[in-house]
């Protein structure tokens, strides 16, 4: 496949003249033929100019990731074994995808690696190098300017982002790459102001993205994947769900939260506090009009965008006769929380009763002392605790100006014969969250799902 009868239809053209940032993930830089999928997509757009790349994913599920197998090297490496096996692994992927595109210079760059990897290279330096490699490779291939990374992210001494910092440093290092030039940037890393690599948590390619467009004041921050953007509920539970294609940021971040995400937590900030849109892409599918997240949408017509959910909660009921004129109940009950290091999901209460919900990851074996740590500070005349609880989470900003909506959930729900745990709505009826049964959760999101997908 060559570039030219590749080449999508470019959904950006327009008289604005600020740039386009493109990042591309794992599945996109996987092989060469992916790379020149990427190269098709760069040049169908003059705009184009920042591109931000992750490191190699897999071709196959026989395939190791790239950055799990440098973790190993650094492991063995620390434990002073024997890291040339994994990395005999990595030296052959990378030299493989250099020898397809026609680009030289692979092999002095990872014999370099290698060396201080044997020398003993800080953990996240070593991480990083999957992103450097598919940086140098693919601005070699694009014959782009390759820009590291570490010339503008920076990271204090506490491991957090120094956001205004860094935006100036990047800006300001990318504004000098010449406008006739493309500049691809490495993902996943920074530096700290000692000069020492640091790295985001996995996934954080996305990061580095929108920190880069929030640099260079993009027109829109594109983040190129292996699907064709967001879709209203998880397909591999509704067959064929229907595509989002607007959704605003506080909506995102509620069906995120409920683990429907295609991108990084921490990515949508840099570029939501600078008004830049995100628009989700496919790679192998670059004419599909994908996801655009934006700050506001016009919902009259569309009052909920998706349905999500998440197993594994558990519910800690208390009750007490006249709870709401004893002050300091609910305060007691969270400090109880706090001083176990659990935070709580969701805390739905009503005139003599409070519920905290928890992840069990959260409650993690702590909940007996939990409980009796509530039965002495406040002194319920009742608690339970019920375990095995879904939470789903149905989002859409125009749900606040229709009527009904709640009522449609509820009889879809009983149309299912899904009992219903509990309800929770946000202050600002953003969301509607329903628990149920564990062994309900499915039967609960297809029926919901079915109840509101005509309407999208």
């Amino acid at each position: 496949m060559t570039d030219a009868n590749y080449a999508p239809q470019d959904a950006h053209e327009s008289t604005d003249k600020r740039p386009i940032v493109a990042k591309f993930g794992g599945s996109s830089v996987a092989d060469a033929n992916q790379v020149r999928k990427i190269a098709a997509i760069v040049r169908a757009n003059p705009a184009r100019r920042f591109v931000v790349v992750s490191a190699p994913g897999k071709r196959s599920s026989g395939d190791k990731k790239i950055t799990d197998l440098l973790y190993l090297c650094h492991s063995l490496g620390e434990q002073g074994l024997d890291a040339s096996a994994p990395f005999a692994v990595i030296k052959d992927r990378y030299l493989g995808l250099a020898e397809e595109l026609g680009v030289h210079g692979a092999w002095e760059w990872l014999r370099d690696i290698q060396q201080q990897i044997a020398a003993g290279a800080e953990k996240d330096w070593v991480a990083s190098r999957g992103e450097y490699l598919s940086a140098r490779i693919i601005a070699e291939f694009l014959d782009a300017e390759f820009v590291d990374a570490i010339e503008g992210i920076t990271f204090g001494s506490d491991g957090r982002l120094h956001g205004a910092e860094t935006y100036t440093r990047m800006g300001a290092r990318l504004g000098a790459v010449p406008k006739n030039k493309v500049a691809v940037i490495p993902g996943f890393y920074g530096q700290d102001v000692k000069g020492r690599i640091r790295c985001f948590s996995r996934g954080g390619s996305d990061v580095t993205g929108a920190i880069v467009a929030r640099a260079v004041h993009a027109s829109v921050y594109e983040n190129w994947t292996d699907v064709s953007g967001m879709l209203m509920a998880d397909p591999r539970l509704i067959p064929n769900p229907k595509p989002i294609q607007e959704i605003t940021y506080r909506e995102q971040r509620e069906l995120s939260y409920m683990g429907a995400t295609v991108l990084h937590d921490e990515a949508v900030f840099p570029v939501r506090e600078a008004g830049i849109p995100i628009h989700i892409k496919n790679t192998n599918q670059p004419d599909d009009p994908g996801t655009k997240i934006v700050t506001t949408r016009d919902s009259a017509n569309t009052a909920i965008v998706g349905i999500a959910g998440r197993r594994g909660f558990t519910i800690i009921l208390t009750e007490k006769a006249m709870m709401n004129q004893e002050r300091g109940y609910g305060r007691k009950v969270l400090e109880i929380l706090e001083a176990n290091g659990i935070s709580y999901e969701h805390s739905p209460t009503s005139i003599d009763t409070l519920s905290v919900i928890l992840t069990d990851e959260e409650l993690n074996g702590k909940e007996a002392e939990v409980v009796t740590e509530i039965r002495r500070m406040v002194q319920p005349d009742r608690i339970e605790v019920e375990r095995d609880i879904a939470m789903l989470a149905v989002v859409g900003q125009g749900m606040v100006h229709r009527v009904g909506i709640a009522a449609k959930i509820f009889v879809a729900l009983a149309g299912a014969e899904v009992n219903i745990r509990l309800i929770n709505q946000g202050s600002s009826e953003l969301n509607v969250i329903i628990g149920v049964s564990d062994s309900d959760y499915e039967r609960a999101l297809k029926a919901i799902y079915d109840a509101f997908a005509e309407e999208v």
